[in-house]
């Protein structure tokens, strides 16, 4: 079962010391292609844009351990095969709550997966896979980015820092 907002570690932190202040957000992300090369996107529930699943660490857990458990709980597929390819830690955003955030994340290829993709759960209103050329709207910012590293990560063989 999935933390809630309130029991999660970010969300204790936040409480814990206002919603003025940065402080680090430290997650994964995880970009699934299926065989037709579509990406996996969901819905979000909270501000309906598109985005690929993704979020932040728990403690005790890994960045590997968290794209897993993202990925499953935003879309029921549990990953079995992944390779980082992108480490992020000098970006800076606010959240539409006005949370200010410094990201540390670590986004993941995933090659493979067992179980049934869930259209809706806890965090999702919808999920499904898009042809790279048609993904809906409104989408999050990072989609582009994050696939243009992948590129950039499969043509060179070097993990993307940024």
């Amino acid at each position: 079962m999935a933390l809630t907002w309130a029991e999660s570690y970010l969300g204790k932190v936040r409480a814990s010391i206002g919603d003025s202040d940065t402080i680090f957000f430290v997650g994964a992300r995880g970009v699934v292609l299926d065989d037709q090369n579509r990406l996996l996107l969901i819905q979000r529930s909270d501000n309906r844009r598109w985005a690929i699943p993704a979020g932040a660490m728990e403690l005790g857990e890994s960045m590997e351990e968290c794209a897993i458990r993202e990925v499953w709980e935003e879309t029921g597929l549990r990953a079995t095969s992944l390779t980082p390819f992108a480490f992020y830690s000098a970006y800076t955003f606010t959240n539409d709550y006005g949370h200010t955030y410094q990201q540390v994340l670590m986004s993941f290829r995933i090659h493979t997966w067992e179980g049934e993709l869930l259209r809706q759960t806890d965090e999702s209103v919808d999920a499904g896979f898009f042809p790279l050329d048609a993904l809906p709207g409104p989408h999050s910012f990072v989609i582009d980015e994050t696939l243009h590293d992948l590129a950039s990560f499969e043509a060179t063989g070097r993990l993307v820092l940024k």
